[in-house]
């Protein structure tokens, strides 16, 4: 069992407003995996976790897309100041470390290099790295990178 399957359980229940289990089932995966992947959050197909989610955080309101990869240590979340939280497009790769913060979009097929911060807006097909992050590079194959 991975915390990604433990969510999907969470999450169909949520979705079907039973009440009490995901939310059970949220500090399960918290308490054995060293991950906070809330039911609330919505994640696409093929999300992947890496080294299964040890020290990932995701806010309860996260919406990522389809095929992304998020490394170890990586925090998705909002600020102090702000209600909305980041929303991550299709086939995002984001490095160990990495903090993706406030009411920002990625667009699809960014790589987010390991420890960078992302606090602004990201174009598709990008590579942002630093702290706080900038786009490096545009037009780039998410292959050629990871």
């Amino acid at each position: 069992m991975s915390p990604i399957v433990c969510y999907r359980i969470g999450h169909w229940l949520e979705q079907r407003n039973v009440p009490l289990l995901p939310i059970l089932i949220t500090y399960f995966v918290r308490l054995f995996f060293s991950c906070y992947l809330p039911s609330s959050a919505t994640l696409g197909k093929h999300v992947v976790l890496g080294y299964g989610g040890l020290g990932v955080v995701i806010h309860g309101r996260v919406v990522i897309g389809d095929g992304c990869h998020i490394d170890q240590n990586v925090t998705i979340g909002g600020t102090s100041k702000k209600y909305n939280v980041p929303t991550l497009g299709k086939n995002i790769y984001v490095g160990a470390g990495a903090k993706v913060l406030g009411p920002i979009t990625i667009g699809d097929d960014v790589v987010i290099g390991a420890n960078a911060v992302v606090v602004t807006d990201v174009p598709p097909n990008s590579l942002v790295v630093g702290i706080p992050a900038k786009v490096r590079k545009t037009g780039i194959k998410k292959s050629d990178y990871v």
